[in-house]
């Protein structure tokens, strides 16, 4: 089983390309995903180890943009309801695709933007359920009926303004479907850990409905996916990973606690990896996606935790 490893984790640290693929290699790895972190003057160092450590995907928005202050993957967004700001979302996603095709990627990933959950008499965005969610004694409940209350009005307006977005995006995935396809890549869209992130799995599912066939599927984060379920902002994630694994074309895996993106390793935290075999079993990208305080240590001896785990039955096994 293949496994790649997002730059993300040492972008930072290594400026070399070839040095950040050599320290992919020496942990294991297979291939990469070049992170939306990723410079320009290091493209040269990953195309110097293609042979070695090939490219698997990459993260828009992907080098950094000249002029943009750091990587990130909502510099612009491609689901807006600003004109502007899809152009903008377009013109750097164009140039990602140009970089992925350069390097052999298969997918681009892509953070596709948000439902905005505010209005002039309540805001019911995630940061505001975040807060709510506290006990008194500083510990998340769900349970509290002040956030059960709050949650039910925030789904209510959610699944009204996802589904004006969702026509806006459709629309413009018309204009990079042509793009994909004289490149040959896939754009995967990436499940966001908060109640706005669009697309959610009923748009998901609309969408995938709409566009089969066509160069666009979806992308499945292991934490993000538990962060929505901690919060019953989503199903569980083992549901969801079940219900579109035929719509799924790769995973980024890192691992939280619940309530926090923490990217950590597999195994650090409470996602259950098990029950998550039989996607990874799947004809998909796997993606280790750690934040840097993560050790070198750490992260080689989780691949090797879940290549046991995920390893695949023998042929002549006897059930």
């Amino acid at each position: 089983m293949r496994f790649a490893l997002s730059t993300n984790w040492n972008n930072d640290r290594l400026n070399d390309g070839a040095a950040i693929a050599d320290e992919a290699i020496a942990l294991g790895f297979d291939a990469l995903e070049l992170g939306f972190r990723t410079m320009p003057e290091q493209i040269a160092g990953f195309k110097s180890r293609l042979d070695r450590m090939p490219v698997d995907s990459v993260h828009a928005y992907c080098p950094v943009p000249i002029g943009a202050p750091s990587g990130h993957p909502e510099l612009h967004q491609l689901a807006h309801h600003d004109e502007d700001e899809r152009a903008l979302a377009r013109m750097l996603l164009k140039k990602t695709l140009a970089c992925a095709a350069d390097l052999g990627a298969k997918v681009v990933v892509t953070h596709a933007g948000y439902a905005d959950l505010n209005g002039f008499f309540a805001k019911l965005d995630s940061s505001v359920l975040r807060e709510l969610v506290i006990d008194p004694d500083g510990v998340p409940d769900v349970k509290q009926p002040v956030y059960a209350k709050r949650l039910a009005k925030a789904h209510a307006r959610r699944k009204k303004r996802g589904r004006k977005l969702l026509e806006v995006f459709r629309r413009e995935l018309d204009l990079v479907i042509p793009e994909l396809e004289k490149t040959g890549l896939t754009l995967a869209l990436e499940n966001l850990p908060s109640l706005e992130g669009f697309p959610n799995a009923e748009e998901a599912e609309t969408l995938m409905k709409d566009l089969a066939g066509a160069p666009v599927r979806l992308w499945f984060d292991t934490g993000h996916a538990r962060v929505r379920a901690s919060y019953q902002w989503d199903d569980p994630e083992t549901d969801i990973a079940n219900r579109f694994a035929p719509h799924v074309c790769g995973m980024h895996l890192n691992d939280v606690k619940d309530f926090h993106d923490d990217h950590r390793q597999p195994g650090w935290g409470k996602v259950d990896f098990a029950a998550l075999k039989p996607l990874a079993q799947r004809d998909i990208l796997r993606v280790f996606e750690p934040h840097e305080p993560v050790k070198f240590n750490d992260l080689k001896a989780s691949l090797e935790m879940i290549r046991r785990l995920w390893a695949e039955k023998p042929k002549d096994a006897r059930a």
